[in-house]
């Protein structure tokens, strides 16, 4: 992996626990503007394959930035057999505009 890739939730999916209702993850749409890195949006159930194969089965809730191999950052969350992560929405934002140049949140 060459890049940080960014995993989103694919808006627009059902929960179970809700029937007949459609949904987007609020987290994610905050980060829709990221276009520098590689962005892949899944969909909603489990397990979600192309999360698991990067950082296990124990670490699919989404947004999930992981980061390119060898990488490391202050606000990474944990590491999956040594490849760094980051799992918080806010973190994940203040690495995207660390990184790759995401605008700031107006405070």
């Amino acid at each position: 992996m060459e890049k940080d890739r960014l995993f989103l939730l694919r808006p627009g999916f059902e929960d179970p626990a809700y029937p007949g209702q459609q949904f987007y993850c609020w987290h994610c749409a905050l980060m829709e503007g990221a276009r520098k890195i590689d962005v892949e949006r899944v969909a909603w159930p489990r397990p979600r394959s192309p999360v698991i194969a990067l950082v296990g089965d124990k670490n699919q809730s989404l947004p999930l930035l992981v980061l390119a191999d060898g990488e490391a950052s202050k606000h990474q969350t944990d590491v999956f057999q040594g490849r760094a992560f980051i799992s918080e929405k806010d973190k994940i934002l203040a690495a995207l505009s660390e990184r790759h140049g995401f605008p700031d949140p107006h405070p």
